[in-house]
């Protein structure tokens, strides 16, 4: 299997917050407890059973020793076993302490010094005098912790392969839910027959089910809002060209402009809702040709009526619709006159095409969830629909080209319109 090495993949690979290392995190805390719980088992359970046998040794050499010293009436070292006897001050004060609290013979297993002396001492009381049995456990000792290394080696070896199984199988796990969030993803950007396609019926794969019917019932909806719009847009059509008609035939007076100044609002917004239901249709084809931008912007500018500051630098050749192209700087320089305030500029600068004016700027609405329908900055009637930065941005995709929405330094809003380059960047003087 190949693994990309992209800048994405090593970002969450190295990401402290992945579920893929809270797993791993989870195993390893859970792989030590184990280990913990099964190495103090067993350790206790060996030093238990080692202790247990020495002391049964140490008191069976203690009656024997003391039985042969009632024999001989003296003290002898005995070397068989490692156990020698002691008699009155040479047994350690802890047997004589234990003894004084005891009715019969007490064992006392002796650790001492880093050179790990090990020893198991049973003592009793014979004819007034404390006699005692030392038997040698430092082979014992050694042998316990040799025990204790070798559990400790054996669980760092299987953490070093449980983690990583453990991370990987994570991995398959996180797979399948980011192709689950790529999905929704993908339609949150607009790609709404995006699906996931879940073949498991586990718990992903019921995320995975939900998210494709939400995407579903969603693009239902959107087709028929889609639907909606184009219909009432052609059914207006007709009426609204009846009424231009018949208010260019009233006579002329203050009532008449206003008549036919509301009549030429209404014919507008037909048109843009005509537009935009083309647009939503995904059947407009841009006739894409080189062109000088400096040119073509600086007509759009004369026509749209605005008052705008025009500047140029370069003559830069770009490929696009001039009738698409049109309707975008058109939109743009009428949102800024309308919305923002002078002076409106309107700058060329290599494939792009920037529009700021020296208002309040776009509303943080907008900047975040981009052109809305039928939204619009001002409250007041007659000052726009809310469609002329929706069928820009539209227009845009139409084109290839890149819509941005921004705020200016210290204000104003700033739209900038990035184009796709002819394969000439700029034209011969």
């Amino acid at each position: 299997m190949t693994v990309p090495h992209s800048p994405t993949f090593l970002k969450r690979l190295v990401d402290p917050r992945s579920l893929r290392w809270q797993v791993a995190a989870g195993v390893t805390i859970a792989a030590c407890l184990m280990a913990l719980g099964i190495g103090g088992l067993v350790h206790r359970t060996t030093e238990s059973r080692s202790l247990a046998l020495a002391r049964a040794e140490a008191l069976g050499f203690l009656q024997e020793e003391a039985s042969l010293a009632q024999q001989r009436g003296t003290t002898r070292d005995r070397d068989e076993g490692g156990s020698s006897l002691y008699m009155g001050d040479e047994v350690p004060d802890e047997i004589h302490r234990r003894l004084e609290s005891a009715d019969g013979p007490v064992t006392w297993y002796e650790v001492r010094g880093v050179a790990d002396r090990a020893a198991m001492w049973a003592g009793e009381w014979m004819d007034g005098t404390v006699v005692a049995v030392r038997s040698d456990m430092i082979y014992d000792l050694l042998s316990r912790r040799a025990l204790d290394r070798h559990m400790y080696y054996a669980a760092l070896a299987t953490l070093a392969v449980v983690v990583p199984l453990s991370a990987l199988a994570a991995e398959l796990v996180l797979r399948r839910l980011r192709r689950v969030a790529g999905t929704a993803h993908r339609i949150r950007d607009g790609d709404l027959d995006a699906r996931t396609e879940a073949r498991r019926q586990d718990e992903i794969g019921q995320i995975s089910s939900a998210v494709d019917h939400m995407a579903d019932v969603l693009q239902q909806r959107l087709h028929s809002e889609q639907r909606f719009t184009a219909d009432v847009a052609h059914e207006l059509r007709t009426p609204v060209a009846g009424l231009v008609a018949a208010a260019s035939l009233l006579s002329e007076s203050e009532a008449t402009d206003l008549v036919r100044d509301r009549v030429r609002v209404l014919h507008h917004l037909v048109d843009d809702l005509l537009e935009v239901s083309r647009l939503d249709s995904g059947t407009e084809h841009a006739d894409i040709q080189p062109l000088p931008l400096a040119e073509l912007v600086r007509e759009c500018v004369a026509r749209a009526g605005v008052d705008a500051r025009f500047t140029a630098i370069g003559q830069p050749v770009v490929r696009t619709d001039p009738r698409r192209l049109d309707r975008i700087v058109t939109n743009l320089l009428v949102n800024a006159e309308r919305h923002g305030a002078p002076p409106v500029q309107i700058e060329v600068r290599d494939a792009t095409v920037s529009v700021r004016d020296h208002g309040p700027g776009f509303p943080p609405d907008l900047l975040a969830d981009g052109p809305q329908r039928f939204r619009t900055a001002t409250a007041e009637r007659g000052r726009g629909h809310g469609l002329g930065l929706t069928i820009a941005q539209a227009q845009a995709e139409v084109l290839g080209a890149r819509l941005t929405l921004a705020n200016a330094t210290p204000h104003g809003a700033l739209a900038t319109l990035t184009l796709p380059v002819s394969d000439s960047t700029a034209l011969q003087p």
